[in-house]
Parts: C-alpha cells; structure tokens; sequence
C-alpha cells in the first residue's frame, strides 16, 4: 500500500491529485498525518480527491487508525488514514 505523508504546508489540492493517481491504479492508499495541521490537510485533500474520481464512478471510503512511528529515534503517534474505493 502506498503512503503519502503529508504535512501542514502541503497543498491539498496536489495531495488530491497523488491521492486520487493511487487509488485509480491500486483500489487503497494510506495518508500519514502528524499533528493537527497536517490532519487538516488530509482531510480537505480526501475531500478533493472525491470530487476528482466520483465522475470514474469511484467513490471513497476513509477509516481512521492510530499509528506508531520513529522520527529520529522518538516515538510519535500519528493519524494513519486509510483510503480504499467503494
């Protein structure tokens, strides 16, 4: 599954875009936010991402989950958003 990591400068629009590529070929993609602007930024960018693919037919689903990671040795917790078409 392919994951886009997204921070609070990224644009939404090209994050819909990327977003929107990967789920045409692959069916899933996964988003990984750290922090409350980068979890603005993902939400908005799915929301785009719909619009983009719903004229395919293609309509998506997120689910939400919790993630651990390791950023230069610490432990983070991080929003995993999981994408799949419907």
């Amino acid at each position: 599954m392919e994951v886009l990591k997204v921070s609070a400068q990224s644009s939404p629009k090209s994050v819909a875009g990327a977003l929107a590529a990967i789920v045409r070929d692959n069916k899933t993609a996964e988003i990984q936010a750290i922090g409350a602007g980068s979890v603005n930024q993902s939400i908005k960018a799915i929301a785009i991402a719909r619009g983009f693919v719903a004229p395919n037919g293609i309509d998506l689903v997120t689910i939400p989950a919790f993630s651990q990671i390791d950023i230069d040795g610490e432990e983070r917790t991080a929003i995993k958003l999981i994408v799949e078409s419907r």
